[in-house]
């Protein structure tokens, strides 16, 4: 919850030129508030980055107050979903099988979910990390076109922590996420704590395709330092 359509006009001008160096092959996606989505998009026609949503509801319309539905995000261009995040989870009563409805809508409609998966530290410290996210994975993925879908491994304890979750154990753990697919070409991320002083390291890893980036992706200049990670 960052940003004003004004500030979120200006934070896009401003990073524009600062990507241009940006390799072709990564794709850039803004997920920001329902309010700032029409602005951003207009902003950005004809630029590389692509615009996301943080939520979609599972119904097409209907009495469901301050929710927002599929045709609703689909009208103005927006081509990526935020689905299952830890904070929707954590503070709104998402569930796997409310994250997996809302998977099949965002497909239906025709926008890429990302799906976000990750355990608590208590389940960490209990050894319990294999076992929440296999339940987690399997249950949000049931029925769902696995070919329409990015998947974002962020374990709860790093994010906005600053404890950045080891680069070699994220990737273990990512790894075990594909291992769990019927499609193992779904691009998987990393969240959690990401920022440019790591952001080399965790995608050097071999099963890491992305970073899902928070906080470290607020201002223009660390957004497009993430960009331009060395490979």
């Amino acid at each position: 919850m960052h940003k004003t359509q004004a500030a979120a006009v200006e934070f896009v001008q401003q990073l524009i030129p600062q990507i241009e160096g940006v390799p072709d092959d990564r794709e850039l996606v803004l997920c920001a508030p329902f309010t700032s989505l029409g602005s951003l998009i207009d902003k950005l026609q004809g630029s590389r980055i692509r615009v996301g949503a943080q939520n979609i509801h599972w119904e097409k319309e209907g009495a469901y107050t301050g929710e927002i539905s599929g045709s609703m995000l689909k009208e103005i261009g927006v081509r990526y979903v935020v689905v299952g995040h830890s904070e929707r989870r954590q503070y709104f009563g998402e569930t796997d099988e409310t994250v997996n409805a809302r998977l099949k809508a965002a497909q239906l409609i025709g926008i890429t979910p990302i799906l976000c998966v990750g355990e608590t530290k208590q389940q960490r410290d209990a050894n319990e990390t294999e076992a929440v996210i296999t339940s987690q994975v399997t249950r949000a993925l049931a029925d769902v076109n696995q070919y329409n879908l990015v998947i974002a491994y962020e374990p709860i304890w790093a994010i906005g922590t600053g404890d950045t979750c080891a680069a070699d154990e994220a990737n273990r753990v990512i790894g075990h996420i594909r291992s769990l697919l019927s499609n193992k070409e779904v691009s998987i991320q990393y969240g959690g704590s990401v920022k440019p002083a790591n952001v080399d390291e965790i995608m050097s890893q071999s099963e890491i395709d992305g970073a899902l980036v928070g906080g470290a992706s607020l201002e223009p200049n660390s957004f497009a330092a993430l960009a331009g990670y060395k490979a």
